[in-house]
């Protein structure tokens, strides 16, 4: 127990001189640092004060949609939009029927038709 408490302290020591002493950079790294920064920094053009960049309307509106992603969305979902529209599963109610509207080949059944009634009508 004792040679445990005596490398606890130690321990403790060697710690408080590791937090006393704060590392700094070397001065050849901080050096090479700036002068890479400086060599960089130098290809960049200077922006003109007061003068903004003009992006195109189409751009505009893609990145207020929210990019390029967002529009693949939009594209497959106005497709699904339309192939569902056209062709509509056999769950989905036909929206013209709901709508009420009916024409000559929906008011009646075709075996509601009497043959004699449809042949008077066509002697007419």
């Amino acid at each position: 127990m004792a040679d445990t408490d005596k490398a606890l302290e130690e321990l403790e020591d060697l710690f408080a001189a590791a937090r006393s002493q704060r590392p700094g950079m070397p001065a050849p790294l901080n050096a090479a640092i700036l002068a890479d920064a400086a060599r960089e920094q130098a290809g960049f053009r200077a922006a003109r004060p007061g003068q903004a960049v003009r992006q195109p309307l189409w751009r505009q509106l893609i990145e207020a949609i929210g990019g390029w992603p967002a529009m693949g969305g939009l594209a497959a979902a106005s497709a699904a939009g339309l192939w569902i529209g056209i062709a509509p599963p056999s769950f989905v109610p036909d929206p013209v029927a709901l709508a009420g509207y009916e024409n000559a080949s929906t008011a009646f059944a075709d075996d509601s038709y009497d043959m004699a009634l449809m042949l008077s009508e066509d002697l007419k």
